[in-house]
């Protein structure tokens, strides 16, 4: 598959199942996606991978917190896909790349990590919401008070089997400006 090919074609799937990468192919095309830009090479980024039960104590952080009649609902969050991965922000403080730049890093990887998925056959989607700030996810996964969890990227098959539709048309004379000063 061309890079343009890969880019045209990547949507996020919602439902994932079975099969997943398995841990060396999932290193492998991480390692291809930290070869995004990243200014003064800070590494301002890490990923904790979760399968199996791993997942299941994800959902049990999600749902310590909530009311009773949300719980059920939270603790299936997490089981959504065969594999997670939590997508961690670790700034670097006192060094002269912005804080934008060093975020711009980790949103580079993880985004080159859904092409590469997408180029071996799998499907993903980041998801994100209000419980990347929650102290019982947090603490489950063991964050550092400066980093910020930026969401989970599910990793699976599409269950259904069908991408989903044609993406929509951007008007590309609204969003880009040629300025030719020869």
């Amino acid at each position: 598959m061309s890079v343009t090919d890969a880019l045209t074609s990547r949507r996020s799937h919602p439902r994932l199942s079975e099969p997943a990468p398995d841990d060396a192919e999932l290193l492998a095309l991480i390692e291809a996606a930290a070869s995004a830009p990243d200014h003064g090479r800070l590494r301002p980024w890490r990923l904790i991978v979760l399968r199996g039960s791993g997942r299941e104590k994800l959902g049990e952080a999600m749902a310590a917190d909530r009311p009773l009649t949300e719980r059920p609902r939270q603790l299936a969050k997490a089981l959504r896909a065969p594999l997670l991965v939590s997508i961690v922000f670790c700034p670097v403080t006192g060094s002269k790349v912005p804080r934008w730049e060093q975020l711009s890093t980790i949103a580079s990887i993880v985004y080159g990590l859904s092409l590469a998925l997408h180029g071996h056959g799998y499907a993903s989607i980041w998801r994100t919401g209000d419980l990347l700030s929650a102290p019982s996810v947090r603490g489950f996964l063991d964050l550092a008070p400066a980093e910020e969890l930026l969401g989970w990227l599910f990793v699976g098959t599409p269950s259904d089997g069908q991408a989903p539709g044609p993406r929509p048309v951007i008007d590309m004379v609204t969003k880009v400006a040629f300025h030719d000063e020869r």
